[in-house]
């Protein structure tokens, strides 16, 4: 008797088609025209693909979950409180950030520190409103501060593509500052996405947290032309929320590492 217990192919089924794997959905308008539609499909899909994800004793306590857009451009026109260049000219980073305000003065002093030290601009930081009431009980000593920065592109950047290397390389440096500094295990800096094209709303959440937990998602304001959405079933990883679905600029489905 088989172990699997799985049903003859028939019809549409083929029990060849059966994996254990993470959840990734895709949603986009084949004419690139931006919705808060898309928003709200992207965190449908995500919703459904619950049975992907896993949960330990904590049943409010997943491996992760997150969607990928394009940057809202206009949602970010009316909530920030300084001058915002075209579209493509800034980038925003979303970065999970240390709970103790002298710690995070100094990892946001190294952020300043290298987007000058590329020639870059910065332009103002923006507190990432969230709805933290329904995290399990071993999610929340773990939060972090997530607050959003937002960089305009230096005169040494002749385009968007040069410009998002160079956002590249100001993550990476001051990434492994922090790291060598305070350790990359101690979870007191993670960029989430750092581009001027896309960012990343994401976080140690079940599938059906994620629009709950950010409120910007459920503004009629945020749109996008595509969503990305990403559950995560860590089958040899600890979750955490660094290690939360999607990635910067991909998610995948499956077990990349065997």
């Amino acid at each position: 008797m088989s172990h699997k217990a799985l049903p003859p192919k028939q019809g549409l089924y083929d029990p060849r088609n059966e994996h254990d794997a993470c959840g990734v959905g895709f949603v986009a308008d084949i004419k690139g025209r931006k919705s808060h539609q898309i928003i709200e499909q992207g965190l449908s899909i995500l919703v459904r693909l619950t049975h992907r994800g896993a949960v330990g004793a904590d049943p409010e306590a997943g491996d992760g979950a997150g969607i990928l857009l394009q940057i809202p451009d206009e949602f970010f026109r009316d909530v920030v409180d300084f001058d915002l260049p075209e579209l493509g000219n800034y980038a925003v980073g979303m970065l999970f950030l240390p709970t103790d305000d002298k710690h995070r003065a100094e990892v946001e002093a190294t952020v300043v520190k290298f987007v000058e030290a590329e020639e870059q601009r910065i332009l103002g930081w923006r507190d990432v409103p969230v709805n933290n009431s329904g995290l399990g009980h071993s999610v929340l000593p773990t939060e972090p501060v997530i607050r959003q920065v937002f960089i305009g592109r230096g005169k040494n950047c002749p385009d968007q593509d040069a410009f998002e290397r160079k956002l590249y390389v100001i993550r990476k440096q001051v990434a492994t500052t922090i790291y060598v500094k305070d350790g990359e295990q101690t979870g007191t800096f993670y960029a989430t996405s750092l581009s001027s094209r896309t960012i990343t709303y994401k976080g140690m959440l079940l599938a059906d947290q994620v629009g709950e937990y950010y409120p910007d998602l459920n503004d009629e304001r945020v749109k996008s032309a595509l969503a990305l959405v990403h559950q995560r079933f860590s089958t040899n990883t600890f979750p955490t929320w660094d290690l939360a679905h999607p990635f910067r600029m991909i998610a995948h489905n499956g077990e990349i590492n065997t």
